[in-house]
């Protein structure tokens, strides 16, 4: 797949690719660079306090995942 740069740098995620990964409109994703490779991909919500990634809620902009919430409850 091959896209074209506009004059603001901007590049355009294919719709096809966006509804594979469930990226929507304001979703955030992180750029990084491996050697030569641009590296793009969608962050995903972590826990504030042990870094998981699943069942994390947002509290006060914070993550915080299930078994932290009850762990603090």
């Amino acid at each position: 797949m091959v896209r074209k740069i506009d004059d603001l740098g901007r590049i355009v995620v294919p719709a096809e690719t966006r509804r594979l990964f469930n990226i929507r409109e304001g979703d955030e994703l992180a750029i990084s660079i491996d050697g030569d490779a641009i590296i793009i991909r969608k962050l995903e919500a972590t826990c504030t306090f042990c870094g998981n990634t699943k069942d994390v809620a947002s509290y006060k902009s914070k993550g915080i995942c299930l078994t932290c919430r009850r762990e603090l409850a």
